[in-house]
């Protein structure tokens, strides 16, 4: 028996690396392109941020007018980045928990390049006055159905993995990653074909625009985030998921629930007054399904602070956990028609989608990288601090963001607009000292992902270090037991 569980154990590293081998190219490629997307959205972030209490701020430029640069900066941030990255992610688990190597990973390199093709004339688009004014979805009305021809050549390629994968067993990861495949298509093509291509009332176009950033959040983002931290959870820790039961009933109750979220962004327009009553609800409700996860992953990994502290991936896992929490306590209160009064036409909206796309998505996906990178180039991260100082710089720029446009700014704006007496010039003014903290939380934001980018980019020419120790954030490896931290002995705990 123990020769036959050795040469299981020797066929299982094979197989992972063979699969790691085969998706190399595709993901480092998406993860690459990814990353610098992120740092081309954050630069455009950083320019809008400034025009909001500086106007003059470039203003010889036309085509670097807020009207121009923020949407650039929001597509960029949910299309270049986004997108990549959680599709980057979605390929290799699916692989992973198949247990099949890609025998076409060139077909997915295709894919890659002609996404980030569409991406880049879209947001050119944008900076040079052609886009749509829809928000979320301003590239110039040509870009989405080529989005779209790009993302089902990659959503077949992993239906087909997971049809052809090895065993009966599907994995709580797995639900959520089909969920994520099946559910974009749906969302991204109505939404385009109702407000693009039928003709639709302009007041219930951006009804429907409002359930498309909202269902973007809950039926694609959140689920390959909420994915991965199972799967990097449990890996890490080596430990089952806490409670399986509770997994899969969460991931039903989004699938329920989230779909009718989003139209509350509408409320008191006059559009039927269901919509916006249902969609204040939805969103509300949809903070159970985000809690029931959030509750059990943090539960699977109770009592490991000590490899938290050590390991980056489950350092930034946790922290985007942390983030979806918020996001699910904040999206109660932004719904909640009392506070709607004051927040419906503030900063609190952005605020809410930064905490979404970078707090709670992107804080995962880079826990995820920062796992499967090492195994799919054979080496590993060049340089601790460049980890520490992008965790830290990141956490502490959302953080100032989230705090700076919702918290504080959001409902001192909404207050100083309720006040009908004051002039609406004050009303704008109040939000300077706010405008001014999130500029500069952004730049603390780019410059942790200049290193990210850096640091990715030399991992992907494959000059990172060699070493038979994972990169942690400590030098002491003594403390992370025998086999070292995040090694493939743990892949039974993670699978």
């Amino acid at each position: 028996m123990p020769t036959l569980s050795h040469e299981s154990t020797t066929e299982d590293t094979q197989l992972r690396s063979e699969i790691d081998r085969s998706l190399r190219h595709p993901v480092m490629f998406f993860f690459t392109s990814g990353a610098a997307w992120l740092a081309v959205s954050l630069l455009l972030g950083i320019i809008a941020s400034a025009k909001t209490h500086s106007p003059g701020f470039l203003g010889d430029c036309a085509w670097l007018q807020y009207g121009r640069t923020f949407p650039a900066h929001i597509n960029a941030l949910v299309y270049g980045w986004g997108a990549q990255a959680g599709l980057g992610v979605l390929i290799w688990l699916m692989a992973r928990l198949s247990r099949q190597p890609s025998k076409n990973a060139g077909t997915l390199l295709v894919a890659g390049h002609i996404w980030n093709l569409a991406v880049l004339i879209g947001t050119a688009g944008i900076i040079f006055g052609h886009g749509t004014g829809k928000h979320w979805m301003e590239f110039p009305t040509f870009v989405w159905p080529v989005l779209l021809a790009a993302y089902a050549v990659i959503a077949i390629w992993s239906l087909i993995a997971f049809r052809v994968r090895r065993g009966d067993h599907i994995y709580i990861s797995q639900w959520y990653l089909l969920g994520a495949i099946l559910w974009f298509p749906w969302v991204y093509l109505t939404a385009n074909l109702y407000i693009h291509v039928f003709d639709v009332h302009p007041l219930m176009a951006a009804a429907i625009n409002g359930w498309f950033r909202q269902a973007m959040v809950f039926l694609f983002f959140a689920p390959i985030a909420i994915a991965s931290a199972y799967y990097i959870t449990a890996k890490i820790t080596a430990r089952p998921i806490y409670n399986y039961a509770y997994s899969v009933g969460g991931f039903w109750a989004l699938a329920i629930i989230a779909p009718w979220a989003g139209m509350h962004v509408v409320m008191g327009a006059p559009i039927p007054l269901f919509l916006q009553n249902m969609g204040a609800a939805a969103t509300m409700l949809a903070a159970v399904p985000l809690l029931f996860a959030g509750v059990n992953i943090l539960k699977t990994a109770k009592g490991q602070a000590n490899l938290a502290s050590h390991s980056p991936s489950l350092r930034f896992t946790v922290a985007g956990i942390f983030g979806m929490i918020g996001v699910a306590v904040l999206g109660v209160i932004l719904a909640h028609p009392a506070a709607a009064r004051y927040t419906q036409f503030s900063l609190a909206g952005y605020g809410y989608e930064v905490l979404a796309l970078y707090g709670f998505f992107s804080m995962c996906m880079f826990g995820a990288i920062y796992f499967i990178v090492p195994r799919i180039t054979r080496r590993e991260w060049l340089s601790r601090r460049l980890i520490r100082t992008h965790f830290w710089f990141s956490v502490y720029g959302v953080l100032l963001i989230v705090l700076f446009c919702t918290l504080l700014g959001a409902f001192q704006q909404g207050a100083a607009q309720e006040n009908h007496i004051q002039p609406w010039k004050q009303a704008v003014m109040s939000t300077y000292p706010y405008a001014v903290g999130t500029t500069v939380a952004w730049c603390a934001i780019l410059y942790a992902n200049l290193y990210f980018f850096l640091h990715l980019t030399l991992m992907w020419l494959r000059l990172g270090r060699r070493s038979n120790h994972p990169t942690l954030l400590r030098r002491d490896h003594s403390a992370i037991g025998p086999h070292g931290l995040e090694g493939d002995e743990l892949e039974s705990a993670g699978a």
